[in-house]
């Protein structure tokens, strides 16, 4: 058995195929099999290691790098993707194999974070990933929103393809980037795919000539679903003017359906609104993202709150050791192998990620047994870590 890395070409005949059959109907056309060759350029700088047995590929394993806002902060994040395994070899390690080869890898290029979409929450939680929010679906009848077409809002919509429109949404994204929490972004040669491929229209919602929001769509029929992407904007006004857009399409769809981030609330956008906002999760197909640190520095410098705790992180191949964490200036401190007289916790690598990316209270990462927490520690950590939810917002 030898583990190797791909280069582009090869992976037309080695990974491309097990992540069809993994994740896809099968067995696949041969129509099918010749749209791959598209797909090579915006994998380019992907890095996918394979696990090979007699020449056969058992298992395949992918990580594009992207970069990622942890409470304020943009870092490098290794998106995990394309994990299969051949029918035969399943089972057998390759992909704990391959993973851990990976991380090593990715993490020694400096890649601090990393995120993926699992096929089971409880496989990648045993390699310290934390689950993270599922985004929000809402669908609502487009005639509920007619009060938005007699309101007066400040800025404009543009509505074009987004074969053009292409660089403000890259821009407009870019922005979104450096200020919500957990949001990450690809990296060029991937994100122009929707370029290229040309099949969304852009709407963007501008004030002064500067975009504030923005949502990238389809149509499905006359009569049908206007099937909107994410719905991004950056203040109420921003959303109302895209909400307003939606609300002229009364006579050609009757609903639109789009996502928010957990920390929306469109049930009170509008009076007499019918709405359904639905987050479903379920194995297999439909699992919400998760993400962990890859190493503590990570959290350096980190908008914190006046807490101050000792830390010691067990059963990890990257975060391992005693640390102080300290808040007390407003910019967290880690000093390792730090004694002193801090309370003290004991955290899995899940049990960190999770309090960082704000997705678990310190109880819960007990219960959870994610760490060992004592409440002095948990208050500690609290004050460190406050509940912020993270939208990672990339689906790959």
């Amino acid at each position: 058995m030898t583990v190797r890395r791909l280069s582009s070409e090869e992976r037309l005949t080695a990974s491309f195929p097990l992540q069809a059959y993994a994740f896809e109907a099968s067995p696949r056309s041969a129509a099918r099999a010749e749209e791959f060759r598209e797909y090579l350029p915006y994998n380019e700088g992907n890095r996918t290691l394979v696990v090979e047995e007699a020449g056969e590929t058992c298992a395949a394993v992918s990580a594009i790098p992207m970069r990622q806002n942890l409470r304020g902060r943009v870092l490098p994040m290794a998106g995990v993707a394309g994990v299969v395994t051949h029918p035969l070899a399943r089972r057998q390690g390759h992909v704990r194999t391959l993973l851990h080869q990976l991380l090593d890898e990715m993490r020694d290029e400096g890649h601090q974070l990393t995120a993926l979409w699992p096929f089971r929450p409880s496989f990648y939680e045993r390699f310290g990933y934390a689950g993270l929010p599922m985004p929000r679906t809402v669908t609502l009848p487009v005639a509920d929103l007619a009060p938005l077409l007699r309101a007066d809002l400040p800025g404009e919509v543009r509505w074009e393809r987004i074969g053009a429109g292409y660089p403000s949404w890259r821009d407009f994204t870019e922005r979104c980037l450096r200020h919500r929490h957990g949001f990450a972004l690809f990296p060029d040669y991937r994100a122009v795919a929707l370029r290229d491929r040309d099949e969304r229209w852009l709407v963007t919602a501008r004030v002064d000539g500067v975009v504030t929001g923005a949502v990238t769509y389809r149509i499905d029929d006359h009569g049908g679903t206007l099937a909107a992407d994410d719905l991004l904007a950056t203040d109420p006004h921003a959303r109302a003017l895209l909400l307003q857009f939606f609300a002229r399409h009364v006579d050609q769809v009757a609903t639109v359906r789009f996502d928010v981030p957990v920390t929306e609330t469109p049930e009170l956008w509008l009076t007499d609104l019918e709405v359904h906002v639905e987050s479903r999760v379920a194995r297999p197909g439909s699992s919400a993202p998760m993400a962990r640190l890859l190493a503590v520095d990570a959290l350096a410098g980190l908008p914190a709150g006046p807490g101050r705790v000792r830390v010691e992180l067990t059963g990890d191949r990257w975060l391992a050791g005693g640390y102080l964490l300290d808040g007390t200036t407003g910019a967290l401190e880690i000093v390792r192998g730090e004694t002193g007289t801090a309370p003290s916790a004991t955290l899995t690598a899940a049990g960190l990620s999770a309090l960082a990316y704000g997705v678990l209270d310190p109880v819960e990462v007990r219960l959870r047994g994610l760490g060992d927490v004592p409440a002095e520690a948990g208050a500690e950590l609290r004050r460190l870590f406050p509940r912020r939810l993270p939208y990672l917002f990339a689906d790959f």
